[in-house]
């Protein structure tokens, strides 16, 4: 590969550090993920925005760290090292829902596993701490920023510590962090020493007392959050109502000796800023050192998308957005947008087709009330649960001119929504019918990827999603109008098994109405106690954190295996599950052969495993 395209990127090696001419780095990033210069990728973001300020930053990707060559590659950085996990948390990258170790890793060379530790910003700060005593170490991206309090962990099933204590880096940005790390650089380039950074917002920093700290609201400690699980649901609902850089005000929480302080969250990006941070010259494709190992795979589904904006006022239980971006809205330019989609036109692999302009929803392209710009977010009140607030502004006016703009360029043939409609939102708009058909006609692929995740109120209700009687509505909606643009086009509805408050009788409900919709689910989703969300709270504690009321938690093993099989109830391997989940929740009425039945008797059902095993068998000896 010629060293032209490697200069393309940031360095990742002292010959690409020469070849700049300099001596050394000012700011070294060091990241879980293999090396991918696309603004989809955090490290990517971080680096360009650096480097677009004049900071010399290099990349050091996936090291080994059963020892400390990878670790000193690049040198002794003059500033600081930033530590990030990746994309996703490494416990989540690492294993799946049932902490099964993961086949597949599509943030790595090839989709191999195994390139990257259990805990990994854990892992990478100590190792750094061992071969460059004293430099001032940095971390951040989701992994870090989802664990910066003390918090209930999955893997472990225990309640840990903050991750800026048990990675001992100096300093921890959360949320998405331009802002935090220009900041830090400044200071820290100014002379100001790393302990100084206490007044960065977005940041969480430690220190052993709160003498001279004002203003701050203090949460249960750690100790007291890992033995009450009372204290551990106050600690997050302060925490979540906090999540705001208007209002939000300084957390801070004991942990032994010293405290973990919390910062309000950064300022929003404006537009020109968001604009400047997707301008900047990304390759938009994986270092050439992977080519040979067959490129990183997580490109593919990201190459030709279009981020819009940041942040999500949706305010799902199970979703970690609202701790990491937050709630409102941050949005490009529709000139910035239209920029990107030329420049994307002119890769030599486009083939036409923009596969998604959106963000974590791709509908809310605007705050949801113009308050927000002055006020904030409302504390304790959220903008689409229980019921649409009555002062939010329903209006896609501006997202449907900008697909139209986008779909109207020159090279460009298709332009497709994939990143998720919520199509209550879509509903409360009085023009929803004009955009609905729009987008049947126009960004759909013969499937729209929707996500009522259930259909039991009771669940929904916990979910903070809107209910089985909006799903049927936009449904039905849905249908009509492909139906009269002649267009055979299908909703694919995404559901969670084992969400907080689903006991099998609400499993039953959901599988019945699967069965009714005469839909066959390939993949479902396990719901997974991830660090940050409500949902998770849930999980550990059993009590909503707002009410104080208890919840039922699917947590065994074979109940949550009983759940999802009966998402799949069609499928012979499940059939053993499926009736003894049913005969549990009393409904052997769904075992026959009605058109109501699920599954038909044990005899025949037995039998028609057996068979598929012996076949399969069969096949194996061949």
């Amino acid at each position: 590969m010629n060293s032209r395209l490697y200069n393309l990127f940031l360095p990742t090696s002292l010959e690409d550090v020469r070849q700049r001419g300099w001596e050394e780095m000012d700011i070294i990033l060091l990241t879980g993920d293999a090396y991918v210069d696309h603004p989809s990728f955090g490290t990517a973001i971080i680096g360009r925005v650096l480097e677009a300020k004049g900071y010399r930053v290099g990349i050091i990707s996936q090291p080994d760290w059963t020892g400390l060559d990878d670790f000193r590659k690049l040198g002794r950085p003059r500033l600081f090292f930033s530590v990030s996990a990746g994309n996703l948390d490494s416990m989540l990258s690492n294993y799946t829902p049932n902490k099964k170790k993961r086949r597949e890793d599509a943030y790595s060379p090839g989709e191999k596993p195994g390139k990257r530790p259990d805990r990994a910003t854990i892992v990478y700060t100590n190792r750094l701490k061992e071969a460059f005593p004293g430099v001032p170490i940095i971390i951040g991206g989701i992994e870090a920023s989802l664990r910066r309090f003390a918090h209930y962990d999955y893997w472990d099933n225990k309640v840990r510590r903050s991750i800026l204590l048990d990675s001992r880096a100096d300093l921890l940005i959360y949320g998405m962090g331009e802002k935090q790390i220009l900041e830090a650089a400044e200071k820290l380039k100014a002379g100001h020493l790393i302990q100084e950074l206490t007044d960065i917002k977005g940041t969480v920093y430690r220190r052993k007392s709160l003498d001279e700290l004002k203003g701050y609201l203090e949460v249960p400690s750690f100790e007291e959050v890992s033995e009450s699980k009372k204290s551990y649901a106050e600690a997050f609902k302060i925490q979540y109502l906090e999540q705001d850089p208007l209002r939000g005000k300084i957390i801070v929480q004991g942990h032994g000796d010293q405290y973990i302080v919390q910062n309000p969250p950064a300022d929003l990006l404006t537009t020109e800023e968001m604009d400047f941070v997707y301008g900047l010259p990304y390759v938009r494709d994986y270092h050439p050192m992977y080519e040979a190992a067959g490129g990183v795979p997580a490109i593919k589904e990201v190459k030709f998308s279009i981020t819009s904006h940041r942040g999500c006022f949706g305010g799902c239980s199970f979703c970690a957005i609202t701790h990491h971006q937050g709630r409102i809205i941050q949005g490009r330019s529709p000139e910035s947008i239209l920029q990107e989609a030329k420049l994307l036109s002119e890769l030599p692999d486009f083939k036409g087709i923009i596969h998604d302009v959106g963000g974590p929803t791709a509908n809310f392209r605007l705050k949801s009330c113009r308050k927000q710009e002055r006020k904030g977010t409302c504390s304790g009140q959220d903008c689409l649960y229980p019921e649409p607030c009555k002062t939010m502004e329903v209006d896609h006016s501006q997202y449907f001119n900008l697909l139209r703009a986008l779909r109207n360029l020159p090279k460009v043939k298709r332009v497709f929504v994939r990143s998720g409609v919520r199509y209550d939102y879509l509903l409360l708009d009085k023009h929803s019918d004009k955009y609905l058909e729009e987008l049947c006609e126009h960004h759909v692929s013969g499937q729209l990827k929707v996500a009522p995740e259930h259909v039991s109120k009771k669940v929904t209700n916990l979910m903070r999603k809107p209910g089985k009687i909006i799903f049927e509505e936009f449904k039905t909606k849905y249908n009509r109008i492909n139906q009269k643009l002649g267009k055979k086009q299908y909703l694919v509805p995404y559901f969670i098994a084992s969400h907080p408050g689903c006991t099998l009788k609400e499993a039953v409900e959901l599988a019945e109405y699967i069965r009714d919709m005469g839909y066959h689910p390939e993949q479902v989703q396990d719901f997974t106690p991830t660090p940050g969300s409500l949902s998770t709270c849930m999980y550990y504690t059993e009590l909503d954190p707002f009410t104080g009321k208890e919840i039922y938690v699917p947590k065994t093993q074979e109940e949550r295996q009983m759940q999802r099989a009966l998402m799949q109830f069609r499928d012979p391997k499940n059939y053993v599950l499926v009736y003894k989940a049913l005969q549990k929740a009393g409904r052997l009425d769904l075992v026959g052969y009605g058109p109501k039945a699920l599954i038909p008797p044990p005899k025949t059902g037995v039998e028609k495993v057996a068979r598929k095993e012996r076949t399969k068998r069969g096949k194996g000896r061949r």
